[in-house]
């Protein structure tokens, strides 16, 4: 392939979330002439309404938690009283400094993505596109006076990368007041009295730890009989246990059927007639593809029953042309699952080298506190004989720089292939989880064995001691 083919190839990017983002920084490496379109802002509700925020308050809540935990080490926060005795003063949280802090990090980290698609040579339109087409964007630009400009964009390759919303409920509106989606929480100028979240999946667990910790009464209401289904069942435990232990009420097998507001704030009603009252709510009961009136079907693309767009291994549609990244594809609603897909996609559309993305092998990570991190084969996977493996289990009570630290929960686990020793799944349940699986998916990427993992220096002491200790543990016999 020539390079005077390569800048011609033509690209043209529908949405700029991680998906967006990375493809149109891979194509403007591999030389083509890359247009990105995008509604409001580089980086997409990822950043500007749902990642980035949302785990800037999580970290805050963070600090928050570990300033009261920190009597356990022995630290003590006292002020004189007028009697000049010590008091201990309470931690307080200005959530309104708060919200303002992580939405200013949130539009500086879009204005920076954008500005590094500008100096790679990326073309950054603003406005809502569709496709015209297999391999033509129109853009509503909105520059007009009275009326709406179009611009329009060909492409040899397109892609389409335009996320997810929050799903609604017909019986559970939203106001931006009292009932909130999660990404309406940041207008809050004051930690809720009592919120109620409704849904126990990751991110109603996120908010509901975050908040928490930042001082509201919390009832989490799940549909299920443990929180965050389809996780690992020892992980969730673990999870539950604190949740109770730090005065979460939490409501197992329950479903709620509508939510309205009240004079003084909201009431969730129940299927089976029970009432919970609090001051907001936040609704967290999953999402859908922004693919609806943006020209997918008339262009020949191929969409699941939910509406999200069918993609191969290297992001491709059922139309050669255009590819599809991120929460709106049918692949795991991942930022990073995202960007991998964007660049695969450039990779693939300009003949470079391509390693098609292997799902088993995204590393996934639960913000809660502590944080719960996982990759690869699943121990209920397992168990139903899907995969052949042992399972070892190491609590991180044994563990020394935990216990320098007063960590009391979590735990490492590996799963080993029966007889070779090969990684092939982990769990660690930690503070910072998703800096400690690091390891465990490179192990996994390269087939690495449990032996091989136990060779490794960790540092003494260290919460990544634990996994090359369970490692050892798992030792195959020459």
């Amino acid at each position: 392939m020539s390079y005077e083919f390569e800048r011609k190839h033509r690209i043209a990017i529908l949405g700029g979330g991680p998906g967006g983002y990375e493809a149109a920084l891979a194509g403007a490496q591999l030389g083509a002439d890359v247009t990105l379109v995008e509604r409001i802002g580089v980086g997409g509700s990822a950043v500007l309404t749902d990642v980035v925020p949302s785990k800037t308050l999580i970290a805050t809540a963070e600090a928050s938690n570990s300033i009261g935990e920190a009597t356990d080490l022995g630290v003590q926060f006292f002020t004189r009283g007028d009697s000049g005795r010590p008091v201990r003063p309470e931690v307080a949280v200005n959530l309104s400094a708060v919200n303002t802090r992580l939405l200013r990090l949130a539009r500086q980290q879009s204005e920076d993505m954008k500005s590094g698609l500008i100096k790679a040579g990326v073309r950054v339109v603003q406005g809502d596109g569709r496709l015209d087409g297999p391999q033509r964007l129109i853009v509503a630009t909105g520059r007009g006076k009275g009326a709406t400009d179009f611009d329009e964009v060909n492409a040899d390759t397109v892609i389409v990368s335009v996320g997810a919303s929050p799903r609604i409920l017909p019986t559970a509106q939203p106001d931006g007041e009292r009932i909130f989606t999660w990404t309406q929480l940041y207008t809050l100028k004051a930690i809720p009295e009592h919120l109620i979240v409704v849904g126990s999946g990751v991110t109603g667990a996120e908010f509901a730890s975050a908040y928490t910790a930042l001082g509201s009464k919390v009832t989490l209401i799940s549909s299920r009989d443990q929180v965050l289904p389809g996780e690992d069942a020892d992980a969730a435990r673990v999870i539950e246990d604190v949740f109770k232990r730090n005065g979460m009420t939490v409501l197992a097998k329950s479903r709620a059927e509508s939510v309205k507001r009240t004079k003084e704030g909201v009431v969730a009603t129940l299927s089976d007639g029970r009432t919970v009252e609090g001051t907001h709510c936040l609704l967290a009961v999953g999402s859908i593809p922004n693919t609806a009136g943006i020209g997918l079907e008339e262009a020949g693309i191929q969409l699941t029953e939910s509406g999200h767009i069918r993609v191969n291994r290297v992001a491709r549609t059922s139309v050669p042309s255009i590819y599809a990244a991120g929460d709106c594809s049918n692949f795991l609603p991942l930022a990073s699952v995202a960007s991998m897909q964007g660049r695969t996609a450039v990779y693939h559309a300009m003949g470079d080298a391509v390693n098609p993305t292997e799902l088993r092998n995204v590393t996934s990570n639960i913000f809660t506190q502590p944080e719960i991190a996982t990759v690869g084969w699943t121990q209920k996977q397992i168990e139903d004989g899907l995969a052949q493996g042992d399972i070892y289990k190491l609590p991180l009570a044994s563990n020394p720089r935990a216990k320098m630290q007063g960590i009391k929960e979590g735990f490492v686990k590996l799963f080993a292939r029966t007889g070779s020793g090969t990684v092939i799944g982990g769990v660690i349940v930690a503070p910072h989880a998703s800096e400690l699986i690091l390891p465990i998916a490179i192990a996994i990427e390269h087939r690495l064995t449990v032996d091989q993992i136990a060779q490794a220096f960790a540092v003494y002491p260290s919460l990544s001691g634990s996994i090359t200790d369970a490692a050892r543990a798992m030792h195959i016999v020459a």
